[in-house]
């Protein structure tokens, strides 16, 4: 244990630290005192619907990127091989899906919450289950996060733990209350750059001192780490082509097509165009961000071999291993130990500010507002400030709530991940079945969080009378920082098949998603079949996608309509409550947009009228709020 007691910070280090909270506080400042001065809800939750594509697929990246899953990646990589990196395949139709259903559908109905979606497409109760299921899944999840990077950099470094949580917290608490959504989105971009820098050190360092990129590749493969295409389709495989390039597609969606942290940073966008943009700009940086994790493993692998830090004593679990590795390779350069914090806590910083965010949003738009009609605009600001403060709050006694959990701390971060799936199944329920109908919604959601926490805290406590110390010191973290992941696995041995209930349990979490998810679409289709499915005429224009009627492009018209007798978004609005419920949301935002908000739907109209078609995405133009 000699060597971990030299693994101190030195002044420097502490000072870089220092400089990326004050730079994050700063941008912070300067969005509360220029501009519209977050002096209205559209320009605090929305940022004036004003960004560009950019900083938002950056602000999409960063999100996605926590520092759990810095830390995560690595050591899986270290620990398992390179399979991992097949997650990467996910990436290209969970990012393609978003982009052309999610966005067109959310975008044109002018939302601020993704919720209100729910209540347009179903009823005001199925609303309010996804908003609290919602609220739920992110309070666990955001105390979680911030949390169990300082409690493995307190193990490391002797940084103290609850100081710097502290720091983080409230640095984090007031730039988000007092810059609004623009204040985020520029946070995240810097702390994005801050993040690449510190991984970029660390492998550019490592590599040199291992002896060059071709050294480390041939320890890796001798060490059996590369790893080969796995096509075993085997659902109970904890990481194979399958879970993780198909089960993995149903994670990303639950994160980039319905997450609200997510879906307000593309409405928040100048124009539908540069929203789907975006999808496409954060899909190379993923890329990009997956292979550093899994480059940072290798370098680490041939650092340490079979010999880990881990199996010696000097680390506890495998998080605090990847610290332990950048404090070991960094130890002589003074500052980079720093800049790998910074890019560390980068992660942190940037999740818990989405978060503080879109609960906020949802919170006013989907709780507050719909009761309070007559709230003024001033007064509906400071509340989502007041609300945004609240979270920020909640968040460090979450994170107090977390020190608490011991081994639980796992299935706490599982929690998180088993909400996505039933969310993006109510979703994809309302949105490519127009028959479903809202007892429908409301029991599917229901059953899907049901099996949600069957499965997941089944899987968990079956695990912990005979494994206690593996789900202790031998867990596996990838990618925690998907909004999505049930983070719950164990170094699985060969063991005999499971069968009957303990195969359910044995689920790789890759699959969870897309279990459950799928569990919400066909109970919610049975259900709605029984009670009475809802016709066309039944639903607000623009809640459904037209899947069929894109699929058969080629066919007539006629058939087409018949197939898919959807109405788009602008046509009928008069004989629906869709027109009203738009009023109101222009009436309560205060923006000032009256005019070109008339000249878009009476170009809708004309439009709508010209091609009376099912298909959204052709005949409604880009809105540019």
């Amino acid at each position: 244990m000699g060597d971990i007691v030299q693994m101190h910070f030195g002044t420097v280090d502490y000072v870089i630290f220092a400089l990326l909270l004050v730079c994050s506080t700063g941008i912070g400042l300067y969005y509360a005192f220029s501009g519209g001065r977050q002096r209205t809800t559209q320009e605090f939750l929305l940022a004036d619907r004003s960004m560009s594509c950019l900083p938002v697929s950056l602000s999409l990246l960063a999100t996605f990127q926590s520092a759990v899953a810095i830390l995560g990646a690595p050591s899986e990589i270290y620990t398992h091989g390179t399979q991992y990196w097949f997650l990467g395949c996910s990436y290209f139709l969970g990012l393609l899906i978003p982009a052309h259903v999610f966005i067109p559908v959310f975008y044109r109905l002018r939302l601020s919450s993704a919720y209100e979606y729910l209540e347009l497409r179903f009823s005001k109760s199925v609303r309010i289950c996804g908003t609290v299921t919602f609220i739920f899944q992110m309070v666990i999840y955001m105390g979680v996060v911030l949390y169990a990077p300082a409690l493995a950099l307190n193990a490391v470094t002797g940084l103290d733990l609850w100081g710097a949580v502290m720091a983080m917290g409230l640095v984090c608490t007031l730039y988000t209350t007092l810059g609004g959504l623009k204040a985020v989105i520029w946070t995240d971009v810097f702390q994005t750059i801050v993040m690449f820098a510190g991984q970029l050190a660390v492998i550019v360092v490592g590599t040199q001192q291992a002896g060059g990129i071709a050294e480390v590749w041939r320890k890796a493969q001798n060490g059996s780490r590369i790893s080969g295409l796995n096509l075993n389709p085997d659902p109970l495989e904890r990481h194979t082509f399958w879970t993780l390039g198909v089960g993995g597609v149903f994670l990303m969606l639950a994160l980039y097509g319905v997450n609200q942290a997510q879906v307000q940073r593309y409405l928040s966008s100048r124009t539908e165009k540069e929203a789907i943009m975006s999808c496409y700009v954060v899909f190379p940086c993923q890329q990009i961000v997956l292979s550093l994790g899994c480059l940072m493993g290798l370098v680490m692998y041939a650092r340490y071999g079979e010999d880990s830090p881990l199996d010696k004593g000097y680390v506890t679990t495998n998080d605090q291993m990847v610290l332990y590795f950048v404090m070991d390779v960094l130890r002589d350069l003074p500052g980079l130990p720093g800049l790998f914090v910074a890019c560390l806590f980068s992660g942190a910083l940037s999740t818990i500010s989405s978060a503080f965010n879109s609960l906020a949003t949802v919170t006013m738009e989907d709780l507050i507002k719909p009761h309070v009609p007559a709230m003024t605009e001033a007064r509906a600001t400071m509340l989502s400030k007041l609300l945004a403060l609240g979270y920020g709050l909640v968040c460090l006694a979450m994170a107090y709530v977390a020190s608490l959990m011991g081994s639980v701390l796992q299935a706490a971060l599982s929690i998180f991940g088993m909400v996505g799936g039933p969310l993006l199944g109510v979703f994809c329920l309302g949105m490519f079945f127009p028959c479903a109908n809202s007892t429908g919604a409301l029991v599917g959601l229901a059953a899907g969080l049901v099996m949600a926490f069957w499965i997941g805290i089944g899987s968990f406590v079956s695990r912990m009378p005979t494994s206690l110390a593996p789900v202790i010191n031998g867990t596996v973290l990838p990618d925690m920082g998907n909004i999505t992941t049930a983070v719950m696995t164990t170094l699985i041995t060969a063991k005999p098949r499971p069968s009957g209930v303990q195969a359910l349990y044995s689920l790789s979490y890759m699959w969870y998603s897309a279990h459950n998810s799928a569990t919400v679409v066909v109970v919610g289709l049975l259900v709605s079949f029984l009670t009475g499915p809802w016709k066309e005429k039944q639903l607000n224009p623009g809640t459904i996608y037209p899947v069929l009627g894109n699929l058969l492009f080629f066919l007539p018209e006629r058939y087409k309509e018949k197939l898919c007798c959807v109405t788009p978004l602008g046509n009928k609005c008069k004989d629906l409550d869709l027109q009203p419920y738009q009023m109101a949301q222009k009436e309560n935002n205060g923006v000032g947009h009256t005019k070109d908000e008339d000249k878009l739907r009476e170009e809708e109209d004309e439009q709508a009228t010209v091609h009376p078609t099912c298909n959204i995405v052709n005949t409604v133009q880009e809105t540019a709020l």
